[in-house]
């Protein structure tokens, strides 16, 4: 099993106008990330734009992505879909692939009963060996896992090693830190929203997996950094800045092409586009950005 801790984001998949692939771009992301002293990396999730992939650019994007990480980083790979047999085969692909772990949404088209839930996740568990982190994206899936819930996962699947919770509530995550840990306390809890890394902190979680860090790696890396070392100064200036980032995830809807957009200002050699039926980053957003950028340079 692997050990999960500190900033793992969604990494960017870097594509050309027309949806393919762009392996040099993708490179440079990565690239960039690691060099910007994140933890891991976690691709095909939803601000990879996982969801507007056909299946041949998922497997694309998996390829060249573990094969270039080379092991530099765990590598989590997003296994998303509304059946269970078609995410068995994204995590089998993923497995093969070499990835370290998987990440698992519930289905995001009609909301299942627990029951059902726990089926879907034992059955895909049952057939692979690696380990994986449930995502609760409540707002793409209109279905918020309950910390109930997930402490069964957690304690009756063991190859369930964590929780990416995005709920914009810290209440919710607060009870799943609360209800797991005493219980399982290797089980790692994290936060979805940048500006709630902080708080995961100091309940006890491990960290965080934010999009912002695809342009911005030195405010998360640096708050998760400060805050093993107690460097409260560090940890109050950087904390504020993370949620000065957060005001990138208006930008759009949806965020992707402002994000990448980001990290071309930033200094990463990337191109911009978006996958259809999202657009790219227009005048108006690229000067919102420049300004945001220029503020966290304060």
């Amino acid at each position: 099993m692997i050990k999960l801790h500190g900033i793992i984001p969604p990494v960017a998949s870097i594509v050309t106008a027309d949806g393919a692939l762009n392996p040099k771009g993708m490179q440079n992301m990565i690239d960039a990330l690691i060099t910007g002293g994140v933890h891991g990396l976690f691709f095909l999730g939803s601000a990879s734009e996982v969801m507007h992939m056909t299946d041949k650019l998922r497997q694309e994007v998996l390829e060249l992505s573990v094969a270039h990480t080379n092991k530099r980083l765990p590598v989590l790979v997003g296994a998303i879909g509304c059946g269970t047999q078609s995410v068995i085969e994204y995590a089998q692909a993923a497995e093969r692939a070499g990835a370290d772990g998987l990440v698992l949404l519930n289905p995001y088209y009609s909301a299942m009963p627990e029951e059902a839930l726990f089926k879907h996740f034992a059955r895909i568990m049952d057939k692979v060996s690696i380990p994986a982190v449930i995502y609760n994206l409540p707002m793409a899936t209109n279905q918020s896992m309950s910390p109930a819930f997930i402490k069964r996962l957690a304690m009756e699947i063991p190859s369930i090693i964590g929780c990416k919770d995005t709920v914009d509530t810290f209440g919710h995550l607060r009870e799943l830190l609360l209800t797991i840990k005493p219980e399982r306390p290797d089980f790692a809890i994290f936060s979805g929203f940048d500006e709630y890394l902080l708080d995961t902190l100091l309940l006890g979680g491990e960290g965080c997996v934010p999009a912002s860090a695809n342009f911005a790696p030195h405010l998360t890396v640096g708050l998760y950094e400060a805050f093993q070392k107690k460097d409260w100064d560090s940890i109050v200036k950087l904390n504020r800045k993370v949620g000065i980032a957060s005001k990138l995830y208006t930008m759009g809807p949806p965020f992707y092409g402002a994000m990448k957009e980001a990290a071309r200002q930033a200094g990463v050699d990337i191109t911009t586009d978006v996958l259809a039926p999202a657009l790219p980053a227009d005048d108006k957003i690229k000067q919102a950005v420049k300004e945001l950028l220029a503020k966290l340079q304060d």
